[in-house]
């Protein structure tokens, strides 16, 4: 199973619809195919620049295409609920059991209050996942009824994740309108995200790098 074929099957696109309606009824940022598009297409790209096998990448791929389906449940403890629907959906649809399994202990451990890395595909879904801070995952129209989240969010006109396998570096560059936030504001709201990549990156042997408008930061 490939991740054509996820995008393709209709229970997905279905739990992905309804996990951004529920999060957009309760204000989050979103949580659609925009962002999962982005963090499978991160998350293999990490591994593979880092030399893992071609398997390993597409798991990761998928992984982070299936990581938030849990939100069509409930935001809390999405994690849990994701892993366990995507581990059901993968196994009906004939992917190995390892293969299953590998994924549902990335997608279980994503969640930064109950997570963190215990494998490289789980470190990949982390670091693809979190480095994803841009200004179109807002949803709201009014800016007057933002919250830190959205306004953060809003604030940051570019963000990339990118491996240096080379010197062993993990680099979140973002650009960050000051117009609109300080950059003390990201660190208010995304410390625990932050934490949760360093160790990601620990994992994958790498160390974390944070880039904001052109200055390194840790």
């Amino acid at each position: 199973m490939m991740l054509q074929d996820i995008k393709k099957n209709d229970e997905v696109k279905q739990l992905l619809r309804f996990a951004d309606k529920q999060l957009s009824a309760i204000g989050y940022t979103e949580h659609s195919f925009r962002h999962v598009g982005l963090a499978a297409k991160n998350a293999g790209n990490i591994l593979k620049e880092l030399g893992y096998e071609s398997r390993d990448v597409e798991l990761a791929r998928i992984a982070g295409y299936l990581h938030d389906i849990g939100n069509a449940v409930n935001r809390v403890d999405h994690a849990h609920t994701g892993a366990v629907l995507a581990y059901d959906i993968l196994i009906r649809n004939g992917m190995p059991v390892q293969d299953a399994l590998e994924i549902m202990l990335a997608i279980g451990q994503h969640d930064e209050q109950t997570g963190s890395a215990v494998s490289a595909i789980s470190a990949a879904l982390i670091l693809a996942d979190k480095s994803d801070v841009h200004r179109s995952r807002v949803n709201k129209k009014d800016e007057s009824t933002y919250s830190i989240h959205d306004k953060v969010n809003y604030a940051v006109i570019n963000s990339s994740i990118e491996i240096d396998n080379e010197n062993k570096i993990a680099v979140l560059a973002l650009e960050i309108d000051t117009d609109i936030v300080p950059v003390m504001d990201y660190f208010e709201i995304f410390l625990g995200r932050m934490s949760m990549c360093k160790g990601a990156a620990r994992y994958l042997g790498l160390w974390f790098h944070l880039d904001i408008n052109g200055t390194r930061l840790l």
